[in-house]
């Protein structure tokens, strides 16, 4: 059986030719010290295409020096990836985070090299993705030549992101910290909505949630409930005191029963210890985790989204501020969905009222350019700190007047005039 040697990092990137796509792992799993290494090859190297999710750390590549060295074609945006997405100098490619690992499996976006991070392999020789599973396993299946940096401090993850050592061509020390995203202090909106959706929540409903203040305040807001599930995307800090308080169990679910299925998590520390060989944890495939038939067998799903602004008639935008590319599309359609087409579930879009320049999050119209995240169509429940707008089954004006009835008491007379307006055309 194929061993790979422990190279330097310098070493294990040299064979990388101009010209080859080059798939980067994802979030907290981003192997920075093989991005640094195959940037410092920047002089000597033409044309290499970038490819990836969500990536946590720096983005040394982006610096407008290596125009025409790198191209990042990213599948989200981050907060080191926005500025260069909008200059150009890397692509957002919109597509549901559920089928980019059958862009890799089918061939229509073959993979040169896949640059991973690992935990050390265990005395049968199989290492862990760790915090982040999602479309790498396709990657690495599917990559000509895998890199992989092993760092003792990446938890062994239960789930199928289980790859052996004899996967990998090369194979690179690190003993750097994963890196970590600290929960923030939630603020007394972010609380309400926290508490408007706990009440949504049913006991024994399985729920998907991401990061952030509002999740957290929900999250936070639920520690009384009973029995409830988690199947979700990814997931953050939040989860730890769920379990803890006995709230989450996962014992009324009918897709791995007792376990907290995900596709990736990013967090602190204390996170990455609560996963560490936690067999109540299973990071799996994204393609699997966010399949809808698969989302939709379990009971009650309560899906929790957010939004950057949301028009009268229910559309959603989430992943764009007018025509500036600011995350991506993700996964909220495929739980939005599944949380709709499961029995008793609940599809819910939760922001704050206004916008940190004291603008209206509901809005007549969308911003020109800003692309529909979910449509109208999907939206059951919209949630503020006004309170909830359920939108199924309503008519458009029916839809504008609940929507209006959570929106800032401040632009809520502006927002009423202008939908007469466009309700009453002669």
């Amino acid at each position: 059986m194929h061993k790979p040697s422990y190279v330097t990092a310098a070493d294990a990137v040299k064979n990388i030719r101009s010209g080859e796509r080059v798939f980067l792992h994802s979030a907290a799993a981003t192997p920075q010290l093989l991005v640094d290494a195959l940037t410092a090859r920047g002089n000597e190297l033409r044309g290499i295409e970038l490819v990836s999710i969500h990536t946590e750390g720096s983005a040394p590549y982006l610096d407008p020096k290596y125009d025409g060295v790198f191209h990042l074609n990213t599948f989200f945006v981050g907060a080191n990836t926005r500025a260069a997405v909008a200059s150009g100098i890397a692509s957002y490619v919109p597509v549901f985070l559920s089928e980019i690992p059958g862009l890799f499996r089918s061939g229509k976006m073959p993979l040169d090299v896949a640059l991973v991070q690992v935990s050390p392999p265990d005395k049968h020789g199989f290492c862990s993705l760790g915090v982040s599973v999602d479309i790498t396993n396709a990657a690495i299946e599917k990559a000509k030549h895998v890199i992989a940096q092993v760092n003792p401090n990446m938890p062994r993850v239960h789930g199928n992101g289980i790859i052996h050592v004899s996967a990998m061509d090369a194979l690179v020390r690190c003993e750097d910290p994963i890196f970590e995203v600290k929960p923030q202090p939630t603020s007394p909106i972010e609380n309400r909505i926290g508490a408007f959706i706990a009440e949504l929540v049913e006991d024994g409903a399985t729920l998907q949630t991401g990061i952030g203040a509002i999740p957290d305040a929900a999250l936070r807001s639920l520690r009384g409930h009973r029995d409830l599930g988690m199947h979700t995307e990814m997931f953050s800090d939040g989860v730890i005191e769920l379990v803890e308080s006995g709230a989450l169990t996962g014992r009324k679910k009918f897709k791995q029963w007792g376990k907290l299925v995900a596709g990736f998590c990013v967090g602190s520390r204390a996170l990455y210890d609560f996963v560490d060989d936690n067999p109540m944890i299973e990071m799996r495939d994204i393609s699997y985790v966010n399949d809808t038939s698969i989302i939709r067998t379990n009971p009650r799903v309560t899906a929790i989204n957010s939004a950057l602004e949301v028009d009268i008639t229910g559309q959603v935008c989430a992943d764009s501020l007018g025509s500036s590319q600011y995350s991506g599309v993700g996964g909220q359609v495929d739980f939005i969905r599944g949380a709709a087409l499961s029995q008793g579930g609940k599809p819910i879009i939760a922001l704050n009222s206004l916008t940190s320049h004291g603008q209206s999050k509901i809005v007549t119209h969308l911003k020109p350019g800003a692309s529909v995240t979910t449509s109208r169509a999907h939206v059951h429940y919209v949630v503020t700190e006004y309170g909830v707008a359920y939108l199924y089954g309503k008519n458009l004006r029916q839809r504008a007047s609940a929507l209006i009835a959570i929106a800032h008491p401040d632009h809520r007379e502006q927002l009423e005039r202008e939908a007469f307006a466009i309700f009453h055309r002669h």
